[in-house]
């Protein structure tokens, strides 16, 4: 089992942000800003365009959802989508709160944030995603 598949099934514990029987999103523990969450499948699959059609179509649905609830709690200009990663071989998609392109720049230095903050975001976007 991976990394991501571990924090999907509650092994390695994260920041919660939303969540069904197929898809997980939890906040990047080093973010570009406040509010940068990861959305991963539960079924462990390395790259994004290896999932079937249906599966892919419905992991954009869950991912869209989970950015209308970053967006209402980070209110910005746009959530901006990335999916890339080489390190952890499991498809994930980046939302990120972005106001300025600039934003979505990974070379960008990390946010340090504490746990307080981290556990705040992700409560509130958690909150959002199920109020929709």
């Amino acid at each position: 089992m991976d990394i991501f598949s571990k924090i999907a099934a509650g092994e390695i514990p994260s920041y919660k942000c939303a969540e069904n029987d197929k898809f997980y999103a939890f906040l990047d523990i080093n973010p570009l800003v406040k509010g940068h969450t990861l959305v991963i499948p539960r079924r462990e699959v390395d790259y994004v365009f290896d999932m079937d059609d249906d599966e892919i179509a419905e992991y954009m649905v869950f991912a869209k959802k989970v950015a209308k609830a970053i967006k209402q709690v980070f209110p910005c200009k746009k959530v901006g989508m990335a999916v890339l990663g080489l390190e952890v071989p499991h498809a994930h998609i980046h939302l990120i709160p972005m106001n300025s392109e600039k934003d979505m720049i990974f070379s960008n230095p990390k946010l340090e944030l504490s746990e307080e903050e981290f556990k705040d975001a992700a409560d509130k976007i958690y909150s959002a995603f199920q109020a929709l």
